[in-house]
Parts: structure tokens; sequence; C-alpha cells
């Protein structure tokens, strides 16, 4: 089976269904509507070092919910599913449970 595994600072996360807005039975869509993207971490690297030559250590956990940039992760497919891959330092925000 083979496995997603991240590199340096670099986090791999599985987007989560946004919540759609409803009106009685009819759903709609977010349509033009920049949204940030709220995520699930997969995997996490080690970290990179500093300019200055310190390890800098990601701070990031898997199954950590994010939330990311409108633009800035790449998105790519991977066994039918899709997933986005940045650095760790450009994700916005954890949320906390």
């Amino acid at each position: 089976m083979k496995k997603l595994e991240a590199l340096f600072n670099a986090v791999i996360v599985k987007p989560l269904e946004n919540d759609e807005q409803t009106y009685g039975s009819i759903v709609v869509p977010n349509l033009g509507e920049e949204v940030n993207k709220r995520a699930e971490v997969i995997a996490v690297g080690p970290g990179h070092n500093s300019v200055m030559g310190n390890f800098i250590e990601t701070t990031l956990k898997e199954g950590d919910e994010v939330v990311l940039p409108s633009m800035g992760f790449t998105k790519f497919e991977f066994e039918g599913e899709t997933y986005y891959i940045g650095k760790e330092n450009e994700v916005l925000g954890k949320i906390k449970k």
C-alpha cells in the first residue's frame, strides 16, 4: 500500500467538505465567493534548517484540522482522492476541538 509522506516542512492535507447553504430543499453553491478551505492534515514533514543552521521542527500533527489560504497550496490527485500540499508556515490556522 502506498502512503503519502511529506518532506522537509511540507504539509499534505485532505480537504474537508464545505457546508453548502440551503434555502428549503434547494442547495445554493458558493459560486464566485473566495472561501478558505478547511482540511485535515494527512502527513507532516520533520522540519527544515534555518538560514543560521538551526533545525526548526514542524508543529502540526496528523489529524489536525487546519484552514488553508485560498491560493498557494498545490492540488494533486492520489489513488482517486484529492489532496493539497504546501509549506507548514503557509497554513493560516488550526481549528482546536
